[in-house]
């Protein structure tokens, strides 16, 4: 394949192999969710266990990281520089162990810009030994333009939203963990706004990620092993039509009525205090009494 065939493509296979076959600084940014190697044994009063088509989800802790480890360097490797990606996975635990994504990407070569709470407002696997974790992480990863690692700064519709992300997971699929559309759409809207460009899924599943590409104006790349998931995502791309309600709904959570350098012009409150507020002394303790 020429580099000019990969826009709109599944590519059925293992995602490390196929991502090695692909040319370098093609990508502008990727959204995904890898399977979580939870041992296929994990199950609880609302969901039985996960097993996902045309793969296992039960590998060694070690085998597990390493290949996620080298799958994101690849990711890294197809991305141009200044390009970002979403890393959706969560904390585990295996016989009181507790297995953190960050484990692993304290090893890889992105740079980690940011951590976002997804809260999912629902447990899955619900039982006593902690507190219901309804929670789970997405990374923001950058690949920085040489020795600058800041990058580009969001336009303020887009910074308004805060780093706690609260939808719940899509229910009416076959894929066994799907992540919602309004997860994609806000990262892909965030980072691309009106700019064109190439979005890559390495486990693209049931199709999510790709129709929030298409639906948004982009092309975009998946790499998904099963082709059970690979029909049915072709048949959602199909019919993307019928998910746009979904896409514009996260779109206009990406308002904002007055930029900070508009109210900075204005005079008008930004957050810092000005000649003749009110200052607070913090120099000296308050004690209260609460009985």
């Amino acid at each position: 394949m020429n580099q000019k065939d990969y826009p709109n493509k599944i590519i059925q296979g293992d995602t490390l192999t196929v991502l090695k076959t692909l040319p370098s600084d093609i990508v502008d940014m990727g959204v995904t969710s890898p399977p979580y190697n939870k041992g296929e044994n994990k199950k609880g009063w609302l969901v039985t266990n996960v097993k996902y088509s045309g793969t296992t989800d039960k590998l060694s802790e070690e085998v597990y990281q390493k290949n996620q480890i080298e799958v994101l360097n690849e990711i890294f490797r197809i991305t141009k520089p200044g390009g970002s990606f979403f890393y959706n996975h969560k904390i585990r635990w295996e016989k009181g162990e507790m297995f953190h994504p960050i484990d692993w990407l304290r090893k890889i070569k992105w740079l980690i810009r940011q951590e976002i709470v997804w809260d999912r407002m629902i447990a899955a696997n619900i039982r006593g030994w902690r507190f219901w974790q309804v929670e789970e992480r997405i990374y923001w990863l950058y690949k920085p333009v040489g020795k600058s690692l800041i990058g580009e700064e969001l336009k303020p519709k887009h910074a308004l939203l805060t780093s706690i992300w609260r939808f719940p997971p899509e229910r009416r699929n076959p894929h066994p963990a799907p992540f919602p559309l309004a997860l994609p759409v806000r990262a892909i809207y965030s980072i691309m706004d009106v700019k064109k460009g190439l979005i890559i899924d390495p486990y693209c599943g049931s199709g999510t990620t790709l129709v929030a590409a298409k639906v948004l104006g982009q092309d975009s790349i998946g790499i998904e092993i099963s082709k059970e998931y690979i029909s049915f995502a072709q048949k959602r791309l199909h019919n993307c039509n019928n998910e746009t309600k979904y896409v514009e709904d996260e779109k206009m959570r990406h308002v904002v009525e007055k930029t900070f350098k508009e109210r900075k012009e204005k005079q008008e409150f930004t957050g810092r205090y000005r000649k003749g507020n009110v200052k607070i002394d913090n120099s000296q303790p308050v004690l209260f009494n609460y009985d």
